[in-house]
Parts: C-alpha cells; sequence; structure tokens
C-alpha cells in the first residue's frame, strides 16, 4: 500500500526535525563540577563597607590579589555577605569562585572616572557606540579559566540610567560597559543570581569555551535602551538554561564580529545550547542572531522558551558586507504572547563599523529549523527578507500555529518547506520541501539609539 505524498513528506521532514536537534543539546547536560574551594575569605576582611557609598574597588582588588596566590592550591572563594557595595571595574582571577549571599549586592558606580579605559574586542574593531576605545566591564575576566560567580540570589545593580541618558544625549565618552564580562576565558560558571539596570549588556562572553550561565535573572526598566541580556559572542560549548530575562532590547543575542573585523578574527559562535527560558523585550526579539555575525554563527539548539510582551519572538538579522553565516539552527518548543512579529529574517539590518568594509562581503543565512510553536496575540505571523545576491535557504517550518491580528507571512528572496503551519505562509516557504531534509542526515555536515548602533 503506497503512502500518501504528503505523509511522505511529513514523516521525512519530522525526521530531520528529530536528528537535526539531536547534536547540541548535550551541552546542558554536561554536568558543571563544582568544586570546594579549599581557601575562603569575606570581602569585609579587606576593609570594604556594605553602606551603598564608600567605593570598594580597592577592597575588591586586593582581596582577588591576595586569592590569586591560591590559584595552584585548589583555587579560593571571595565571599561578599549582605550589604551595598558599590564598586568600579574589576578584573577577577583564576579558581576563583565569587559568592554574594543573599541580600549582597554589587552596585556599580555611576561615576565614568570609576570605570578603566580598554582597547576595543578585535573582532569588532571599534566600540560599539562610538569609535575608539571603550568602558572596562564591572565583573571582567581575561584570558582566565575555572571562574565560578554564583550565590544566595544576591544581585548585581549596573546603575545604568546615567550611562542610559548618556547614550541618547549622545555624550558618552567611550562605549558603555557591561556588568560581566569574559574575554579569551574558559570553563565559566555563573547562577543564582540577579541582575538590574545593566548600563549595556548583562552577561557578554566572547572568545570563550565551556560557558555555563543557569537560574539568572535580568531585568531593566523598558525604556532602557539598547540594553541586552545574554549574549554569547564568537564563543563555543555554551549553555544558557532555567532563566528569566527581561530587558529594553533583545534578551538573548548571539554574535560573531562586525564585517571585516570579524570576518578576519574568524572565531564562530557555535555549539550552543538554550533552553527553559521566560523572555521579555518590549522593543527587540525574545532571542535573536546577529546583526554582528561575520564569524559565523552555527549548530544551535534552542528549546522550550516562553516569549512575551515583545517586538520579536525570534530574529534573524544581517545585512550586505557581514559575510559569515547562520545556519544549523533548531528551534522548538516556542509559547509566544503579545508579541508584535514572530519570526523576523531581515538581510536589510544593521550598521558598519566604518566605510572599509566589503559590500560584496555576503551573508549566508541556511538550514534553519522552527518548529512546535504557538502564539496568542500576535501582529504579524513573520517576515523574511534575504538578499537578492544571497537568498536565505532551507528555512523549514513544522507544527506552527499562531493567533495573529493579520494572517499575512511577508517573504522575499527565500525558499523553505513549511508542513502544518497556521496562518498559511507565503509560498516561498512552499517551494523547496527537498532542502528541509536529506536521507536521514542532518544539514551541513558538521559537527557540532545613535544611527550607527548596531546591536
Amino acid at each position: 500500500m503506497k503512502m500518501p505524498v504528503a505523509l511522505v513528506w511529513l514523516l521525512a521532514f519530522t525526521n530531520l526535525l528529530l536528528i537535526k536537534g539531536e547534536t547540541n543539546n548535550a551541552v546542558c547536560k554536561e554536568t558543571f563540577k563544582l568544586h570546594a574551594r579549599p581557601h575562603s575569605v569575606s570581602i569585609l576582611e579587606f576593609g570594604a563597607v556594605g553602606d551603598g557609598k564608600s567605593l570598594n574597588t580597592i577592597a575588591f582588588q586586593n582581596a582577588i590579589f591576595y586569592l590569586k596566590s591560591f590559584a595552584d592550591k585548589g583555587g579560593a572563594q571571595l565571599y561578599v555577605p549582605p550589604g551595598k557595595w558599590l564598586t568600579g571595574s574589576i578584573n577577577l582571577t583564576s579558581h576563583l569562585t565569587l559568592f554574594l549571599e543573599k541580600g549582597a549586592t554589587i552596585l556599580a558606580s555611576p561615576d565614568p572616572s570609576h570605570w578603566d579605559i580598554v582597547s576595543p574586542l578585535p573582532s569588532y574593531g571599534r566600540g560599539i557606540e562610538l569609535p575608539g576605545k571603550r568602558y572596562r566591564s564591572l565583573i571582567n575576566g581575561d584570558n582566565l579559566q575555572d571562574v565560578v560567580i554564583t550565590g544566595d540570589n544576591g544581585t548585581f545593580d549596573g546603575q545604568g540610567a546615567a550611562w542610559w541618558e548618556w547614550l541618547e544625549s549622545g555624550t558618552l565618552n567611550y562605549s558603555r560597559p557591561h556588568i560581566i564580562e569574559f574575554v579569551s576565558s574558559k570553563n565559566i560558571f555563573i547562577s543564582n543570581l540577579t541582575f538590574l539596570n545593566a548600563p549595556s549588556v548583562n552577561i557578554h562572553p566572547v572568545y570563550c569555551s565551556h560557558v555555563h550561565i543557569k537560574k539568572v535573572l535580568i531585568e531593566t526598566s523598558v525604556d532602557s535602551p539598547y540594553v541586552l541580556g545574554v549574549v554569547p559572542d564568537s564563543s563555543d560549548n555554551v549553555c544558557l538554561e532555567d532563566s528569566t530575562i527581561n530587558v529594553g532590547h533583545d534578551a538573548v543575542s548571539l554574535k560573531s564580529g562586525w564585517d571585516q573585523y570579524g570576518i578576519n578574527y574568524g572565531r564562530p559562535t557555535t555549539t550552543v545550547h538554550i533552553r527553559n527560558l521566560i523572555l521579555k523585550s518590549p522593543t527587540g526579539a525574545g532571542i535573536s542572531f546577529g546583526s554582528e555575525m561575520s564569524g559565523g554563527i552555527s549548530d544551535v539548539t534552542v528549546e522550550r522558551l516562553t516569549i512575551h510582551s515583545s517586538r520579536v519572538g525570534v530574529a534573524f538579522r544581517t545585512t550586505r558586507g557581514r559575510g559569515g553565516y547562520i545556519r544549523n539552527i533548531t528551534i522548538s518548543g516556542v509559547v509566544l504572547a503579545g508579541v508584535d512579529t514572530a519570526i523576523v529574517a531581515d538581510g536589510h539590518t544593521g550598521s558598519h563599523a566604518d566605510d572599509k568594509y566589503d559590500r560584496d562581503a555576503l551573508p549566508v543565512v541556511t538550514h534553519i529549523v522552527m518548529r512546535n510553536f504557538t502564539g496568542e496575540g500576535i501582529g504579524v505571523a513573520g517576515n523574511f527578507a534575504g538578499l537578492g545576491e544571497s537568498p536565505f535557504t532551507s528555512i523549514c517550518l513544522a507544527d506552527i500555529h499562531l493567533q495573529t491580528s493579520s494572517e499575512s507571512w511577508v517573504c522575499s528572496n527565500v525558499s523553505g518547506y513549511a508542513e502544518d503551519v497556521s496562518p498559511e505562509p507565503c509560498k516561498e516557504l512552499m517551494s523547496s520541501p527537498s532542502s528541509c531534509f536529506s536521507g536521514g542526515r542532518r544539514y551541513g555536515g558538521e559537527t557540532a539609539a545613535r544611527s550607527h548602533y548596531s546591536w
């Protein structure tokens, strides 16, 4: 007995979707081994005062310098008791646990003179908001390994309102700092913390490997301009799970460098697992890829998201001159509520670092699987706009059901296939069923404010 053709397509399509998601969802299943540190000191032992007014930068620096001597003896813990601990930017050391007790708040100084000035990241070539240098993050790690930042739901408060005002008024001296940034580091664990009012990004691992972020609450006011939640950037083996993120711009954003700087640096974001998140982004996306993706973004598994009260649910962004690629992405189990546009894939988004970018560096967006989406209170189901010279291909949708105020899907320069999708997608997404499966093998063959503002 012969199967109906539609059923054959559905079975093959479903088989691919199942196989496609198997490669990277083991990242979060790998248990991060937390070893008890044999040495521990309190920040009080170094003269810190938790009154919210006294500046404690030197106390933190002295404590970390002291604990550095235990790096080859099993590492050490810096304990932060209840209180409000005002500080400027701090550099961590390897084999360190920074523990924030319940009721402990590390307050970022709103005085720019308390923040170090550092060179731009090489994959960006300049600061994000301004050419030239940038402010160092509040908590910074450079070329470190085995660092834990955790606590009993202690808090980092970036006190970002002043930075937001300087950004919008054009009076910034350098590009804004983040709350936590690790550069060229590995084996990083961040958990059981609250982040409030970041000046820019809350957690930014860049050029890192084996990063695990779990059980964090990230919040800023709805009017915070271009404030992002978690940004894995040119990093691999990243797990982000079991967290709630409510920010002014994108809640989660995967990146890998800007134009020719990212192309030349050549480090992709790859092997990423994201799951069990509640996301809100009134002016951005719940989760986004790009637009700075010049080093490439690939092999990403995203599952079990709730995205509400946001401009966009899932966004893929790029533009001519980026080069790079976004490929081998699987997103499943997404619940949307009160979202203007459920899915956006736009090849015309983002500014350039400078005028030296290569207009012929065309980005590739391909082998994207989205399945098992439901949505209520949705404006537009999807808006797909690839580049004429580099269309988006193998965009595969299945089991997506959205209650929209408009039944329109807007499509240009895109191809793929959709099965069991409502409202009915545009014809371009029904044009290429063979691109959505290939003999039971997964795609790709890999293992797994200001006018120039680009984020």
